[in-house]
């Protein structure tokens, strides 16, 4: 079998890998000369735990290549992936000129029948687009060649993708034909194998399923920062109250650690587009409105706890950031609260001292020389007034707190993860702030 995989960013990288590494021929394209060359040299645009590893190891057995040349590449090709990005436009709505633009390539360049996937994260109805796209193609070339048009949404977690695309918990399909189905059968049949279950659908179930389910972690996260901050006025401790509800089999215990908002790649653009389709189609989708709008309110609320700890006056104020990234294991920078953290901290003349294991270089593209970037967690201590922990990367879990004290002005830790207990902190000399956890401040 042999398949095409348009796209070499985070989905389609890890997509053209994942299928190289169980047998299949795989050859990933992209427009960009200059991502090819570095990937034929073994340099790779992400960054992914295990990935440059497996990519090294494919390219190396000949089972992955990678070229531009979408044209030289699909006739021939069983299954065509597309994994272009859909940036959000400014009304929200996904943006689908890529996707559009590789359908119409490719049915400018096909020459016997094949199913063409779409494996970006896209709105319901796009693989009807798709199909009048390739159509539109043939007709200019004056061919009746058969195809299928369907929808293979992703569920990767940046961080642990490979593991989520060898040993997955769904794989969701949605196609329009019995061939097509049988021919994406075939193709995930090694994945079968270890019983992990695949579910066929029709191609706008599978189109809305994505859409679903990352905006149903998005409620949950932004449902817990509610109640965190809601735990502070309170009095309540926001660790304890999720503890008691986690063991509810019915609610589960993942998804429900309060912080500062989340970020990436997905989660903002997906619930911008599902209530941007929404609405255009006459209904409010008004939790997600909802869920967005506590989100953004979350960003907030690290600084609005540094503001108010230094009385709205963060003037010369020096500040330490543990953590750039919107999570751990990954060097992903999109919608990452430490931005609207870090605009915030300058906007109020304050400095910014930063590190993050990972993310540096992405964030030196984002940010330039607005902040000063840190080898290690240590040295952005030395002399500040605060440290805000902001990504909850494994490296910050166990800390030398001697350290911490001997090096920050004042022993002052405003913790976006919590990542730590107050109670333990104060113990420890911190004065600590936490979210939606009962004891914060300094108690002597």
């Amino acid at each position: 079998m042999k398949i095409v995989v348009v796209g070499t960013g985070y989905v389609g990288l890890v997509t053209g890998t994942c299928f190289a590494e169980v047998g299949i021929d795989v050859i990933c394209i992209d427009i960009d000369a200059k991502k090819i060359e570095n990937l034929n040299k073994g340099i790779l645009p992400i960054y992914e735990p295990g990935l440059e590893v497996l990519v090294a190891k494919n390219v190396a057995n000949g089972r992955l290549k990678f070229s531009t040349s979408l044209k030289k590449s699909i006739p021939g090709a069983d299954i065509a992936f597309i994994a272009v990005g859909t940036p959000p436009g400014e009304d929200g709505s996904a943006d689908l000129k890529y996707v559009i633009g590789v359908a119409k390539e490719i049915g400018e360049s096909m020459s016997s029948y094949g199913v063409i996937v779409t494996k970006s994260t896209v709105p319901v109805g796009t693989a009807k687009k798709v199909e009048e796209a390739i159509k539109e193609a043939l007709d200019i070339r004056g061919l009746k060649i058969e195809y299928d048009v369907a929808s293979n949404p992703e569920f990767l977690k940046e961080g642990a993708a490979i593991d989520d695309f060898l040993k997955p918990d769904r794989i969701v399909v949605g196609v329009s034909s019995p061939r097509a189905e049988e021919l994406m059968r075939k193709l995930y049949k090694p994945f079968l194998l270890n019983g992990h279950p695949i579910v066929f659908m029709d191609v706008p179930s599978a189109e809305m399923t994505k859409y679903a389910a990352n905006s149903m972690l998005a409620t949950k996260i932004s449902f817990m920062n509610d109640i965190a901050n809601l735990c502070e006025i309170m009095g309540a401790d926001v660790n304890m109250v999720r503890k008691g509800i986690g063991s509810d089999a019915r609610i589960g215990n993942k998804f429900i650690y309060p912080g500062i908002g989340y970020g990436g790649s997905c989660f903002p653009k997906d619930v911008k587009a599902l209530i941007k389709t929404a609405a255009e189609n006459g209904y409010s989708m008004q939790i997600l409105q909802a869920v967005e709008a506590v989100n953004e309110y979350q960003k907030t609320v690290l600084f609005n706890k540094l503001n108010n700890r230094f009385q709205g006056n963060l003037k010369g104020k020096t500040i330490a950031m543990w953590g750039l990234s919107f999570k751990p294991n990954t060097d992903d920078m999109r919608e990452a609260p430490s931005l609207v953290l870090i605009e915030s901290i300058l906007k109020a003349g304050g400095t910014v001292k930063a590190f993050d294991p990972v993310a540096i270089n992405e964030a030196k593209k984002i940010i330039g020389k607005k902040i000063t970037y840190c080898d290690n967690e240590y040295d952005t201590l030395v002399n500040a007034d605060a440290l805000l922990i902001v990504t909850e990367w494994i490296d910050f879990r166990s800390p030398n707190f001697n350290k911490i004290k001997e090096l920050l002005k004042s022993p002052i830790i405003f913790d976006g993860r919590n990542i730590f207990e107050g109670k333990d902190m104060n113990e420890l000399g911190f004065e600590y702030y936490g979210i939606g956890q009962k004891i914060i401040g300094n108690y002597e």
